[in-house]
């Protein structure tokens, strides 16, 4: 399939379901987390996804040691994902989730700003960037109540999630300017699953979480979703494309996913939805359309 330079209904609609799926992760976390500690839940996911990875792998008849050049930017790339979620899984130590999330979805101005910086052909346009702000500010409607100060922790926990996006971001652009998006996509991801799986797992047992506490149906099918539809499918899909698509532009479809997570907050938690959310998925809406309006000659620059 030939590089696009701009979005087609078909890319749109797939980076919908999944900032669906990923806003729908939250909650299944939220469920799960009375029988297993949230970094396990983690380290379980990489782990499990990595399995079945590797069954997908084999059955297309994919090999992992081909001498493509892709070893050091993937193990450089699984370290920067495993370090990610370390860093946001702690900050929720400290923080609330509405102020982590604001911080984690700072990631797309970072994917911008490298695109634009470092990937040719990905030049920010005035409209993509009033886009982006516009969809910033559906996120800073939506979690409003979310930004007044609490106490130093929460400072600490909003810094941890603040770094998590950083190498959220840095991850996207390292594998669009490497050799990795030249690579199948199921291979970028073993580099990232199979790096992170035991970096979790160690970072839960030096933490002293208590892990798995419970196997209860709620915790064991919050788990396979997270591994199955998630860190499996939904990531497979995700690398697919940024390997076809502008990164800028795919990253602006994941401001969705936290308003994705309210929603279902609200249908599966009882957590309020309040008519902030409607106003930011207008913001969030008018900043998608920025971003993805085709380049007029005038507006080219």
């Amino acid at each position: 399939m030939p590089r696009r330079t701009h979005l087609d209904p078909f890319a749109m609609a797939l980076i919908a379901l999944l900032c669906a799926l990923w806003g729908a992760q939250q909650v299944a976390i939220k469920l799960a987390a009375p029988d297993v500690s949230l970094v396990m839940q983690a380290a379980l996911r990489s782990l499990g996804a990595t399995l079945l990875l590797l069954i997908w792998m084999r059955l297309r008849g994919q090999t992992l040691f081909e001498r493509d050049s892709s070893l050091g930017p993937g193990l450089l790339a699984g370290l920067l994902f495993g370090i990610e979620f370390l860093l946001i899984y702690l900050g929720l130590s400290y923080t609330t989730a509405s102020r982590s999330i604001i911080f984690i979805y700072t990631a797309p101005f970072v994917v911008a700003l490298g695109a634009h910086l470092f990937l040719p052909g990905e030049k920010l346009r005035l409209l993509q960037v009033i886009g982006l702000i516009s969809a910033f500010a559906g996120i800073l409607t939506a979690f409003a109540d979310g930004l007044s100060l609490g106490s130093p922790d929460m400072l600490k926990g909003d810094a941890l999630a603040l770094m998590g996006a950083i190498l959220w971001g840095a991850t996207t652009i390292l594998i669009k300017a490497s050799c990795l998006a030249r690579i199948p996509p199921a291979k970028t991801l073993f580099y990232q699953l199979v790096v992170s799986a035991p970096l979790l797992l160690t970072a839960s047992l030096l933490m002293g979480e208590p892990g798995v506490i419970n196997l209860s149906a709620v915790a064991v099918l919050s788990l396979l979703f997270q591994t199955v539809i998630v860190a499996f499918a939904s990531y497979l899909a995700w690398f697919w494309l940024i390997a076809h698509y502008p990164a800028s532009r795919l990253s602006a479809f994941t401001f969705l996913t936290p308003l994705f997570g309210l929603a279902f907050g609200g249908i599966i938690l009882d957590e309020p939805i309040t008519p902030l959310l409607i106003l930011a998925l207008g913001f969030v809406t008018a900043g998608i359309w920025l971003v993805n309006r085709p380049a007029r000659k005038q507006d080219a620059c």
